[in-house]
């Protein structure tokens, strides 16, 4: 009788142990309203000032671009104009996949071949450069020529926790950090949204930055503009990392281990 008594002594004791031990982690697994809200310090719209800055691309090594000249007689602009195959596009005009269109690639060294003309070293520039620098080259060749410069594959990649991620390209040249997570349908529940991580290639050298989009001050990040190629990345939170811990394919494993643990207890304190 005394050993039935000690051994239901010990099952309660040990069950209010472990459901203390569940209670306290998924207390402290809960996701608080300040790590969800975006811009939570935003009290007026100065700090929106950053949306109307004049931003400009600068081309880079791989940068596959569509460089389209005319002018009054289309005859002599002729020899300088690939035929560009329109890539088919999704999503209000982005796309996403990996399309190969006809275009100029500036190489290693900075330079695109260009018809008639030869090397022409665009590296660096940004695409008001790059037009005067062309239109100085055909001015030998062509009246008063118009040059018109588009980056052809433009592209960003959204990884991690993400509803959509994958690699967008991008038809503007323009786009913010804010829209390209629109573009992958915004974080998931348990999205980081304080140490997102951007992974910048600035002609071969890896630079990574960190922001938090909970503060507003992301408006006046250097990567709050993204530049081609850019890569973003989700981090998941206490709450999923918790999860993956527990979760049905192993809470069999955790029920066994905690029987196991507690007849054990029962068998030495007999």
């Amino acid at each position: 009788m005394d050993y039935l008594i000690l051994q239901k002594s010990l099952i309660m004791k040990y069950k209010y142990i472990l459901i203390f031990i569940i209670f306290i982690n998924l207390f402290t697994s809960c996701i608080s309203n300040k790590n969800i809200v975006y811009f939570q310090d935003v009290n007026n719209e100065s700090v929106f000032e950053s949306f109307t800055k004049n931003y400009n691309p600068i081309f880079h090594a791989d940068d596959l671009l569509a460089i389209i000249v005319t002018s009054h007689d289309n005859e002599s602009t002729t020899p300088f104009n690939l035929n560009i195959n329109q890539v088919s596009t999704n999503n209000a005009g982005y796309t996403t996949g990996s399309p190969i269109p006809n275009g100029y690639l500036i190489n290693k060294d900075g330079e695109i071949d260009f018809p008639i003309i030869g090397k022409i070293k665009l590296l660096g520039l940004n695409r008001m450069e790059a037009v005067e620098l062309i239109k100085s080259k055909l001015s030998d060749y062509v009246k008063d020529p118009v040059v018109n410069i588009r980056i052809l594959n433009y592209k960003i990649t959204v990884i991690g926790e993400v509803n959509k991620p994958g690699t967008f390209t991008i038809p503007n040249e323009r786009i913010t950090i804010i829209e390209a997570l629109g573009l992958a349908g915004d974080l998931t529940i348990t999205g980081k949204r304080n140490n997102i991580l951007i992974i910048r290639d600035n002609n071969g050298e890896k630079i990574n930055y960190r922001i938090d989009l909970t503060k507003s001050d992301i408006l006046k990040s250097p990567v709050y503009y993204l530049n081609q190629n850019d890569v973003i990345y989700i981090e998941p939170n206490r709450s999923k990392i918790n999860s993956s811990v527990i979760n049905p394919s192993n809470t069999g494993l955790l029920i066994s281990s905690v029987s196991l643990f507690i007849t054990t207890i029962i068998i030495l304190t007999k």
